[in-house]
């Protein structure tokens, strides 16, 4: 198994674009956002889109997707995190085996900053994420339009 990164150094094809889309889409069960949401991340952490980029990591077990994170870069350093992970998903054959442990583990490490993630609170993973360092702090309240 191996770990691509992606950023605005290595460029993200639009294969590679279209391909993590799909794969974020399928995998992410009842917590999943629409296709264009998940393109969109993915253009800006690529610098497809105007902003500050970020990071696309995609793990593979020979050419299957089976694992994938996206962070996007928010520059808010000091009063909100640097970095937001915007997605984190595991194909559901490959859950339970340490996946997701090593690619959180794989963005923490090649991160700089802080690293906000926001996950449903009914979300079985909220204890991963707690296993590895992360801890509540705020609580989200959106508007939405």
């Amino acid at each position: 198994m191996t770990i691509k990164t992606f950023d605005a150094f290595s460029r993200m094809s639009i294969i590679d674009i279209n391909r993590i889309t799909n794969f974020i889409y399928k995998h992410s069960g009842e917590f999943g956002d629409s296709k264009t949401a998940i393109r969109k991340s993915i253009m800006y952490a690529a610098k497809e889109l105007p902003g500050l980029g970020g990071y696309v990591f995609v793990m593979e077990d020979g050419n299957e997707i089976i694992g994938a994170v996206v962070v996007n870069r928010t520059g808010m350093n000091e009063y909100l995190s640097e970095n937001i992970m915007v997605y984190v998903v595991v194909k559901e054959s490959y859950r339970k085996k340490g996946i997701a442990k090593k690619i959180i583990e794989h963005t923490i490490k090649y991160c700089k900053g802080e690293i906000a993630v926001h996950i449903n609170i009914n979300n079985p993973v909220v204890k991963l994420f707690e296993k590895q360092g992360f801890k509540s702090r705020n609580i989200e309240m959106r508007l939405e339009r």
